[in-house]
């Protein structure tokens, strides 16, 4: 048996631009509802020898002229989607990642079969829960607890098979109290959770989860993530789609980069992110501060450009594993200041902060400057792990008044290789941020095992 629980191939989708694809529509009654869930695989679905589940393009119809995925064609239509294909493994976590618009929800949308593609085919073995948009499959007039038999009933789940996942599903959600209200009283957030909880707890092969876990607070999001790697620990896929590449990078094992519609990047998860990462503004290249750049303070002061150089002064954009390096600031004082304390912080592209220097640390003494520029250098050498990098920087008063503060100004890389000896990383999967110093004694002999 195939070990391949999703099977994408040369998938597209086409949009007529202006055409009504979002949510919002009224729902339809419970008779309509059932209708529909008896009679879509039916329509969207081919079958094969071995029942596996076959999502492919509709009646042939006039094939659209060409136009770039992502962008509006000459004929008024839009590619969401062009040419995609990937396969995903069973108990494989899959990150799809991608700005907005890149068309990850749609993808998500071809496969679950709310939409059907225009070329390619989505091929998927198991049985699919999914959470897509709050509230996804519940109708609005049933409650809480009878959405959950409904949704388990399309499943395919007996009554009993229900019964005995039904308090966990409740627990998890935490919406004990409103179970017998009908779902339109509940707020985003109660739909969302109640939502996830059954898509996660039904035992499902594949699971199929977007970005709508923003919508819960940062407890709920931890449960999820928890509830998610549980599932995928059990043999189960699971397919996530997030703009929170922390939890990307947490739970996923493989990720896909998606850009206009077609996939810009495919492999292990901190390479795919990375990748995506290092997209960053005109800022985060040249290190140049303008006046619309986002920023918090005073004003004050303002930093003007960040630049990174070796101990000889030369600006260089990237360093070899171990590299001493400087940082030098351009500092605009817009009014005589004092008791200044200047920050440089190190972090990863998603916002993490790895290390920071402040210019009081060691017992330094607070700075004056009067109105005018100035420049600021700070000579480091964190001995920071090979991956890319960004500089944060700001300056506060020593109340914690904050007169300018910048976050990702301009990025670097560091290298695998060292410069001068060979001292390099070994390894290509990276872990952590920061080789700290220390001595290791060599294994000694000893008598007999501890106990």
């Amino acid at each position: 048996m195939s070990n391949i629980a999703i099977r994408v191939e040369n998938l597209s989708k086409r949009y007529r631009i202006g055409q009504y694809v979002g949510s919002g529509a009224q729902y339809k009654t419970l008779r309509e509802s059932l209708t529909s869930a008896v009679s879509a695989p039916l329509r969207r679905l081919r079958q094969t020898g071995d029942g596996r589940r076959k999502t492919g393009p509709p009646s042939p119809a006039s094939r659209p002229r060409s136009s770039v995925a992502g962008q509006p064609s000459t004929d008024g239509y839009i590619w969401a989607l062009r040419d995609v294909s990937f396969e995903v493994k069973q108990g494989e976590v899959l990150g799809i990642i991608g700005r907005n618009g890149a068309g990850k929800s749609t993808l998500l949308k071809v496969l679950t079969r709310i939409t059907e593609p225009t070329k390619g085919r989505a091929e998927l073995n198991g049985r699919v829960s999914s959470l897509l948009e709050v509230g996804t499959g519940f109708h609005p007039e049933l409650t809480g607890r009878e959405n959950i038999y409904l949704s388990g009933a399309i499943l395919g789940m007996t009554r009993k098979e229900i019964d005995g996942k039904f308090d966990e599903i409740v627990n998890f959600s935490g919406v004990e109290t409103y179970i017998d209200t009908p779902v339109k009283r509940y707020s985003s957030g109660m739909r969302v959770r109640l939502g996830f909880a059954v898509a996660a707890h039904l035992e499902p092969e594949i699971l199929l989860v977007d970005e709508v876990l923003a919508v819960g607070d940062a407890e709920f999001q931890r449960k999820c993530l928890g509830k998610m790697g549980e599932v995928a620990s059990r043999g189960r896929t699971v397919l996530f789609v997030s703009h929170n590449m922390p939890s990307i990078k947490n739970l996923c094992d493989r990720a896909i980069l998606l850009d206009a519609g077609q996939i810009a990047s495919e492999g292990h998860v901190e390479e795919v992110v990375d990748t995506y990462l290092m997209a960053g503004t005109e800022m985060s290249q040249t290190g140049i501060i303008t006046d619309s750049a986002p920023r918090l303070g005073t004003g004050d002061a303002r930093v003007r450009r960040v630049e990174l150089l070796n101990l000889a002064g030369k600006s260089i954009s990237q360093l070899y594993f171990g590299q001493s390096f400087r940082v030098a600031l351009t500092l605009e004082v817009v009014k005589n200041i004092q008791d200044v304390v200047v920050e440089i912080g190190i972090s990863s592209l998603d916002g993490m902060r790895v290390t920071s220097s402040f210019s009081v640390d060691g017992e330094q003494p607070p700075i004056m400057l009067p109105e005018g520029w100035y420049r600021v250098c700070l000579d480091l050498n964190p001995v920071l792990l090979p991956r890319p990098y960004t500089f944060d920087v700001g300056v506060h008063y020593l109340s914690g008044l904050t007169i300018d503060f910048v976050k990702r100004v301009l990025d670097f890389t560091v290298l695998h290789v060292a410069e001068n000896n060979a001292d390099h990383y070994r390894w290509n999967t990276v872990r952590g941020f920061v080789r700290p110093a220390g001595h290791w004694n060599l294994p000694e002999p000893i008598r007999e095992s501890p106990t």
